[in-house]
């Protein structure tokens, strides 16, 4: 009975995956250049928002990884303006505290400038993506107010969400 109930559980997840929202955004270099790095797939889960980098050409190392308000990259991405907080939260505490909504979990590039780690967002859902920015900055992230905005510095990555409906 147990192997029946956990095979039952496991389908019933997996057909769930058929119905769920997927979205893909194009990521493109700050610059005036607007270079294709690769896109970002955003799938909702019944544990939040999995979201899946397909990225190059970026340094290694941690990175900032962020929603911003604004679906719009220009003037060097600071046309999206801030982060995503819908609630005015004021406060910047990271993917599982009660900061804002545009906190997620910092993005990952290996040596080769290759980022493909999938990366989760428990508060967030595609139905909140609409509008919004999706931001790599320069530095990695502390999920603090200190430094401003976590420390995460210039905004070197940025691609406009677009959801068709």
């Amino acid at each position: 009975m147990q192997k029946f109930l956990v095979i039952f559980f496991l389908n019933s997840l997996l057909s769930l995956s058929c119905f769920a929202t997927q979205v893909s955004t194009d990521i493109y270099t700050a610059d005036n250049n607007h270079k294709l790095l690769g896109s970002v797939d955003f799938q909702d889960t019944p544990f939040g928002l999995l979201i899946t980098p397909n990225l190059t050409a970026l340094p290694a190392g941690l990175h900032g990884f962020h929603l911003h308000q604004h679906a719009n990259c220009n003037d060097h991405a600071m046309a999206a303006g801030g982060h995503f907080d819908p609630q005015n939260a004021n406060t910047h505490q990271g993917p599982y505290g009660n900061g804002h909504l545009g906190d997620l979990p910092v993005l990952y590039v290996d040596a080769d400038g290759q980022a493909h780690t999938p990366i989760l967002a428990p508060r967030l859902k595609t139905s909140d993506l609409k509008g919004l920015a999706v931001m790599v900055h320069a530095n990695g992230d502390n999920y603090s107010d200190a430094p401003a905005l976590g420390g995460g510095g210039e905004r070197v990555a940025c691609g406009v969400i677009q959801i068709k409906h």
